[in-house]
């Protein structure tokens, strides 16, 4: 199997407006970025960054204007590849008249299974997504939560190798967002890769291993969270333990600190430097003056702080 398994290349989209269809948006501009195999890798940026545009290229239902996209190796929109892919649109509808059995009945058979398929794997996939005891009941009674988790049922249920999530924990409490968590982590133990659009940056942060930040169509940022989230050069933060006095005379040799001690006998000093030759010096220092040191910790931006500082850096759009 490819370690490869979405590779999108100097993807372009343009879309005419007016009446008379002169003025052209470039909805994708040149985008390019990779998703490995058995990963889990987040899609974020502001409303009309070009996401959904993006999303609908890979799933083969709007065409590129040029470049290249792929999933599994094989063009997107292949009939054979789309076969791969599960699919969980925002904002999705299940019929009123259908229960969470019939439901997955009806997308079992969009997905080429056969009903005696789907029965064989209904009773332990609505187990796993927390609605074992639902199976018979209308859908009309499920919680926002309990339709979400439906429908990664139906994205997972003809065993994909790819499922692409569209705002998968949205509108869902806190603890049904937990559980849809666990549930994707054990998916990306199991090989899949998960391709998660979502607006919600703490979840995208807890649950993806890299990112990448459409802005005006194009993307701004690519790579590991925490690379992201330490865009800025950040304080470095000591917990120590020891003599006060003694911990102030060992950071002498960096001006720009702040020292707290708290009420269990810990200290707290935060440095701003710049120099990881004069943090060197400290510890070393604090090694020879007998202090613990408990933990030392350089700040980090949150991925919101991050994406708000990327998006709001970026330059106009162009429409020509």
């Amino acid at each position: 199997m490819s370690s490869i398994a979405i590779e999108v290349r100097d993807l372009k989209k343009n879309y005419r407006l007016g009446v008379l269809r002169k003025e052209i948006v470039e909805a994708l501009k040149e985008v390019s970025f990779t998703v490995e195999t058995g990963a889990i890798f987040g899609l974020l940026g502001p409303n009309g960054a070009g996401k959904t545009t993006l999303i609908k290229i890979l799933l083969g239902l709007v065409y590129k204007t040029s470049g290249q996209a792929f999933l599994m190796g094989r063009p997107a929109g292949d009939r054979v590849g789309r076969k791969e892919v599960g699919y969980l649109p925002e904002n999705h509808r299940i019929p009123h008249h259908l229960t969470g059995h019939t439901a997955l009945e009806y997308y079992g058979g969009l997905s080429g299974l056969s009903k005696k398929e789907v029965h064989h794997r209904r009773g332990r996939l609505l187990q796993r997504v927390n609605l074992a005891k639902w199976g018979d009941v209308s859908v009309k009674k499920y919680s926002k939560g309990m339709l979400q988790r439906l429908g990664i049922a139906q994205a997972i249920l003809h065993d994909p190798q790819v499922l692409i999530l569209d705002e998968p924990t949205d509108g869902v409490d806190p603890v049904g967002r937990s559980e849809i968590r666990q549930l994707l982590d054990e998916l990306r133990s199991e090989g899949k890769t998960i391709f998660i659009n979502s607006h919600l940056l703490q979840e995208i942060e807890l649950i993806c291993d890299r990112v990448a930040i459409l802005v005006e169509g194009k993307v701004r940022e690519v790579g590991l969270v925490e690379n992201i989230t330490q865009r800025r050069q950040k304080p470095i933060e000591f917990v120590l333990k020891g003599n006060h006095d003694l911990i102030e005379s060992s950071f002498e040799a960096i001006d720009s600190r702040t020292s707290e001690p708290q009420q269990d006998g810990l200290v707290h000093v935060t440095l701003h430097t710049d120099s990881q030759e004069l943090v060197n010096r400290c510890i070393d220092t604090l090694r020879d003056n007998q202090i613990d040191i408990l933990s030392i910790a350089r700040a980090r931006d949150s991925l919101e702080d991050a994406f708000l500082d990327i998006v709001t850096s970026s330059p106009p759009p162009i429409i020509r």
